[in-house]
Order: structure tokens, then C-alpha cells, then sequence
């Protein structure tokens, strides 16, 4: 019997083909990791000799591993070619490599890095921090480019394709896998070109001078520590089944076993315990209205069951004891009162003239981001607009927009182009 459904199925479509020719080995061929002190003078010597900019770029193993540490650092500078180094082969028993004696040989020249704000917090832990930056995303962006990607602009400017398919790899893997490090080797080979490309166009657009404060801006806070999130544990996915305080309380100490069990063992969250088995907990608490969950409830869903969650079952009764065992006085409020301005569509009612003034304001600033040709986001930071006018006066001067700007961090080509327009339709 001839089966019809095999022959009325449609063929499996191939993946197109990409537009451009594959860049798939660079042109020096894989360079080694430096992995030994012999090898990292020898890196330092050719980087120092080298001339120009230096292109660099981190690969983390967010998604596998706890933190957002760097697990290779590529390098490349004319006269000097590219560099693959280990950090973790540095460490020496600390939590991380120092590497400030090559910052120190590289600080006169321009670092390049593509979306800067993803790869300098792991830099500045090994010590590897800018004196001059060129951020080529950032300039992207304020050229108002359709796409800012690095395999998009590489496109355009050189003509090849990067192949990405390792960007979100497990780069905690040693020995690192030769592709892999072909692929890391890659995303260091052109940006020089790239940079070039963009400050030729930057210059053009008559915008070189606010990347360059923009950059200065990204160096000046390359050390700065990641801000603190308040309650961290409520971006818990799923937190907005949750209806009850107990039940917000179980969700909190059962996260906080997670997160000292995920950074004991090096790993990310997730990997240690789904979110949804938190939140599934918890809501087997709402539903029953029990005093408390017992172990028979823990066990009751699914993701506490798996190896790993299971050997630790000891300490996720303990949180849920600890939940129980809190007085309505200190259980977790569903939801937080705002840190900073509350959302614009909640000014209405409280604040009608703050409400009227953001949205007159935001469309003012709109048409001005679309006559500079630059996205409004990059005009004036959205956060940095609601602090200004939430709850704000029914008269400004000026300088005193300007004040307000300067203290939330706004550079000086944003001011000189903002401030007049927000002061004409306050």
C-alpha cells in the first residue's frame, strides 16, 4: 500500500544560502590560546609592538556558569595579529586573572568593541580596562543604521558573512574546540575595518564628536560595579500567578537556596532549578491554602524531582519552613512600591500635569530624534526623561533642565540639542 500522507508531505526546506561568501577561518589561520606565562609575554611583546587600534572581544558562558566572567579574551592589532587568551589559566587560586600590565602596554591606543556595555564589566575584572574606547555598535546606532549587529555591519563594510552559531556556546569547555576558536578569532578580524568604515561615516553624518563624548562616557564608568537590583528574586518567571503573600514568600526562600546553591557549584540558576518549579510550588500553596508545604508537595512537582534539585531536598524544606514560619508583618507585599518614577501611563490620576507635559514632550523629542536621524532612545535615555518630568514643576528655567540632566548623566550633545525643545513644550 502506498502511503499517501509520506507523499503529500512538503520537502524540507534548506536554510538559504547567505547572501555574502562565509568567512569561515581567519586569514592567519587559528591562532594558539595563550595559556602559559611564556605565552602571554610573548602576546604582550607583539600587542605592544603593534600599531593602531586594537580590536577585542570577550566570550562568556552566561547560561551555563553563575557568573558573566570573561572564559577567552580575543585580541588582534596590526603588525601584531590576533591573540586568544585563557583568563582562567591566570587565576593562580584567586577568582580571577589580573592582566592590568597589559592594559598598562595597550593604553594609549583606542580599544574596539562591539556593544562595549556586554563586555567591560568581565574586562574590568581581569584588570583590562580602556583609557580610549570605540564602541562600533554605539556608533551604529547613532548613525540610525537599519542594523547594528556585528555579522550585519561586517556585511555591509567587508562583504563576508560570520557565522554565529557559537555565540552562545558553554566557553567554560577546556579544551576549547578548534571552531570554537575559529569563530572567536573571527569576530576580532575586522573590526578595525569596521571602525574605519564608521568614523568615515560619523564624520559625514556631523556626529563624530557625540560618539566620541559617548565613549568617553562608556570609559569613564568601565569600573563602575552593576547596579544592585532590588528583590531580585521577583523577575522569577511566572510571579504573576502568584496571589497570595505566603505564597510570594515561598518563591523568595526557595530562590534564595537556588542562588547560594547555583554560585556554590559554578552554575547558572537555571540549571540548578527551573524558575517555573518555584513558582509551581508556590502555587500549590495558593491553591491549598495550607498552613504550610509539606515534603509530599515538594515532591508533587516535577522539575524538584531531577538529579541535581533532588540531592539538595533537605534545604529546599528548610525554606519552605522559613516561609511558614514568618509573620504576616514580614511577608513579601505582591507587588513593590516603584524605586524612581512609576510608569508614565501611571501619572494620570496623581500627577495629570506631569502626564500631560511627558507625552507633549516625548513627541516633541521624537521629531527632533527623526530631523537629527539618530533613534530617540540614543537622543535622551527614556529613564533619564521620566525622572525628569515625573512629578515636575509647572515652571522650569533652562538651566535648570540642564542641571537635572547633567546630575542623571546626560552627555553635553544631548543637552545642547534637548534642552531647548523640552523647555519650549513644558
Amino acid at each position: 500500500m502506498v502511503d499517501e500522507t509520506a507523499e503529500t508531505q512538503p520537502a524540507e526546506e534548506a536554510p538559504p544560502a547567505p547572501e555574502y561568501p562565509v568567512l569561515a577561518v581567519p586569514a592567519d589561520g587559528i591562532p594558539p590560546v595563550v595559556d602559559t606565562i611564556e605565552a602571554l609575554a610573548r602576546t604582550r611583546e607583539a600587542l605592544a609592538s603593534g600599531t593602531g587600534p586594537v580590536a577585542i572581544d570577550t566570550e562568556r558562558a552566561q547560561g551555563y556558569r553563575y557568573t558573566a566572567k570573561a572564559y577567552l579574551i580575543q585580541l588582534r592589532r596590526d603588525g601584531a595579529g590576533s591573540h586568544l587568551i585563557d583568563p582562567v589559566a591566570f587565576e593562580n587560586g584567586q577568582a580571577r586573572a589580573d592582566f592590568h600590565a597589559l592594559a598598562d602596554d595597550l593604553a594609549d591606543a583606542d580599544w574596539i568593541l562591539h556593544a562595549a556595555t556586554q563586555d567591560l564589566p568581565c574586562l574590568a575584572e581581569v584588570q583590562l580596562v580602556p583609557k580610549h574606547l570605540f564602541d562600533s555598535e554605539l556608533a551604529a546606532r547613532l548613525l540610525n543604521l537599519p542594523r547594528v549587529n556585528l555579522g550585519a555591519l561586517i556585511e555591509t563594510v567587508v562583504g563576508v558573512t560570520l557565522l554565529k552559531e557559537h555565540s552562545a556556546a558553554d566557553w567554560s569547555r577546556r579544551p576549547i574546540p578548534e571552531d570554537w576558536l575559529s569563530y572567536a578569532a573571527l569576530d576580532v578580524e575586522h573590526l578595525t575595518d569596521l571602525r574605519e568604515w564608521l568614523i568615515d561615516k560619523l564624520t559625514e553624518a556631523g556626529k563624530l564628536d557625540w560618539a566620541l563624548q559617548e565613549f568617553d562616557y562608556l570609559v569613564e564608568h568601565a569600573k563602575d560595579a552593576p547596579p544592585v537590583r532590588r528583590d531580585p528574586w521577583r523577575r522569577a518567571s511566572g510571579l504573576h500567578s502568584i496571589r497570595t503573600p505566603a505564597a510570594m514568600a515561598v518563591v523568595r526562600e526557595l530562590w534564595l537556596v537556588r542562588e547560594n546553591l547555583a554560585r556554590e557549584l559554578d552554575r547558572s540558576p537555571g540549571r540548578v532549578l527551573a524558575d517555573r518549579a518555584l513558582t509551581e510550588l508556590a502555587m500549590v500553596l495558593d491553591s491549598t491554602k495550607a498552613p504550610r508545604l509539606t515534603r509530599a508537595d515538594l515532591r508533587s512537582v516535577r522539575g524538584f524531582n531531577n538529579r541535581l534539585p533532588s540531592r539538595y531536598e533537605a534545604l529546599w524544606l528548610e525554606a519552605l519552613n522559613r516561609a511558614a514560619d514568618l509573620p504576616s508583618s514580614e511577608l513579601p507585599p505582591r507587588h513593590l512600591s516603584p524605586d524612581g518614577p512609576p510608569p508614565p501611563r501611571a501619572w494620570e490620576r496623581r500627577w495629570p500635569a506631569s502626564f500631560e507635559r511627558y507625552y507633549r514632550v516625548r513627541a516633541a523629542l521624537s521629531e527632533l530624534a527623526e530631523a537629527q536621524d539618530v533613534p530617540v532612545e540614543n537622543l535622551l535615555s527614556p529613564d533619564h526623561l521620566r525622572r525628569l518630568l515625573w512629578d515636575s514643576p509647572d515652571q522650569i528655567e533652562p538651566d535648570e533642565i540642564e542641571a537635572r540632566l547633567v546630575e542623571l548623566g546626560a552627555r553635553l550633545w544631548q543637552r545642547e540639542l534637548v534642552v531647548p525643545v523640552i523647555a519650549q513644550y513644558w
